[in-house]
């Protein structure tokens, strides 16, 4: 079995979705074992770019399949990969221990829709399991709190580089 030190990171995209009152969709995780209380199982959608895949069409094709939405505008992407690890405990269950953790492109998208147009039960793409069991619109400032902690950094940057673009 690989040292956890020389596990790869899973390359990812982040989707930091503002709508019109500059509030932040974030979803409710349907599970995972790196999960350990009821505060912090929100985030905002992510997932892995397929090999030779754009990190941008990545982006708008994961928010579909976890969330249907897309009616969106581009508003800016980080330069940086942004990476987190996963903890130890988890590491070997994780992503069939694959992966030490990942290593993200976040970008942020204005939503040009409306609510209806949110279906996290039964997102687009033919995902075969949902992502999210329910969905709210949440202030920017509020995610790392949110977030499991192991992931805060990642989302205090991504806070720190969008927060002119939610208004805040």
């Amino acid at each position: 079995m690989t040292r956890y030190e020389d596990l790869p990171y899973r390359t990812c995209v982040g989707i930091t979705l503002i709508n019109s009152e500059g509030l932040v969709f974030i979803g409710r995780r349907a599970g995972g074992i790196e999960h350990v209380d009821d505060t912090h199982v929100w985030q905002m959608p992510q997932g892995g770019v397929d090999p030779g895949e754009d990190t941008w069409e990545a982006a708008k094709r994961e928010l579909y399949e976890e969330t249907s939405v897309r009616s969106v505008e581009k508003l800016a992407e980080i330069g940086d990969w942004l990476t987190y690890d996963i903890p130890r405990t988890v590491a070997g269950r994780a992503w069939k221990g694959r992966y030490r953790g990942q290593r993200q492109k976040w970008f942020a998208l204005r939503f040009t829709g409306t609510d209806a147009e949110i279906d996290v039960e039964r997102p687009g793409g033919g995902h075969h399991k949902a992502e999210f069991i329910s969905w709210r619109w949440e202030p920017m400032k509020n995610l790392p709190s949110l977030i499991v902690p192991f992931k805060r950094p990642v989302y205090e940057r991504v806070v720190k580089e969008f927060t002119t673009l939610a208004g805040s």
